[in-house]
């Protein structure tokens, strides 16, 4: 059975990174944006990642420009955005694709492992839903995130246990994380 540890990622200067190098942590894989309307997501997350790192939890910050281009920038402009704004701290990897053809394997694995089950009702999740619905239209079976600030959550075995879509409330998405620390 395949888990995260199988697959190896860019880090923001384009080294490789195998994610075996996590082995025995509890992970939260992210696809962020610097320009979204969920851009402050980084402030929790990074109170989380202060308050949980000793105890063996990892933030895994992947940038993507797939949605209305909110993370335009390169990978040091992103990274000096996240650490002057909001302190971020955790570790940040290469601007990817998490949709179509030039997806990153790693993202349609997590996908694959818990796919997108539609977004709760609430208007911001009406938003969120109808530009998902638009942009999502080009990748087609390969629409594996619905929008930035989709959350995984891995365990210390490296399975994926939980997806969060960028509406589920922060305090909801540490209580899981906290749940299988």
């Amino acid at each position: 059975m395949k888990t995260v540890y199988d697959y190896s990622v860019k880090d923001r200067k384009g080294n490789d990174v195998s994610l075996s190098e996590y082995q025995g942590k509890v992970l939260l894989i992210v696809n962020t944006a610097t320009g979204c309307g969920f851009t402050p997501h980084y402030e929790p997350l990074e109170a989380m990642y202060k308050d949980l790192k000793d105890k063996g939890f990892e933030i895994l910050d992947f940038p993507c420009n797939q949605f209305a281009n909110q993370a335009p920038g390169s990978a040091e402009e992103i990274h000096e955005f996240c650490t002057l704004k909001f302190g971020a701290d955790f570790p940040q990897f290469k601007k990817i694709d998490v949709n179509g053809d030039n997806a990153d394997p790693l993202f349609a694995f997590l996908a694959s492992e818990k796919p997108f089950e539609g977004f709760p009702k609430g208007l911001k999740n009406a938003a969120v839903r109808q530009a998902s619905k638009l942009l999502n239209k080009r990748f087609g079976d390969k629409a594996y995130i619905q929008w930035n600030f989709t959350k995984f959550l891995i365990d210390r075995e490296g399975k994926v246990v939980a997806r969060f879509e960028p509406t589920t409330d922060m305090q909801q998405v540490r209580q899981a994380v906290e749940a299988i620390l």
